[in-house]
């Protein structure tokens, strides 16, 4: 198990992930998944993945920090 899986796109764009993945992820059939481009590759989330991704990513930014200095910014110019 080092949660590395080859898999073979289909001439209809589809592929199958493998039963060993399925079963850890919880996934079954009719399950919702996201798949997010990103620069180094896509990525495969559940829902529940993705929200946590967006959460983990908002605590790390302050966003009112950088609101405030994209305002004084404009402010000056």
């Amino acid at each position: 198990m080092d949660g590395t899986y080859r898999v073979t796109v289909g001439d209809r764009g589809r592929f199958v992930l493998p039963a060993e993945l399925r079963e850890r992820a919880a996934l079954n059939p009719g399950s919702t998944v996201v798949l997010l481009e990103t620069p180094r590759g896509v990525l495969l989330l559940t829902r529940d993945q993705l929200k946590d991704l967006v959460r983990d990513e908002l605590v790390e930014a302050d966003l009112v920090v950088e609101l405030l200095a994209e305002r004084r910014k404009a402010a000056s110019i």
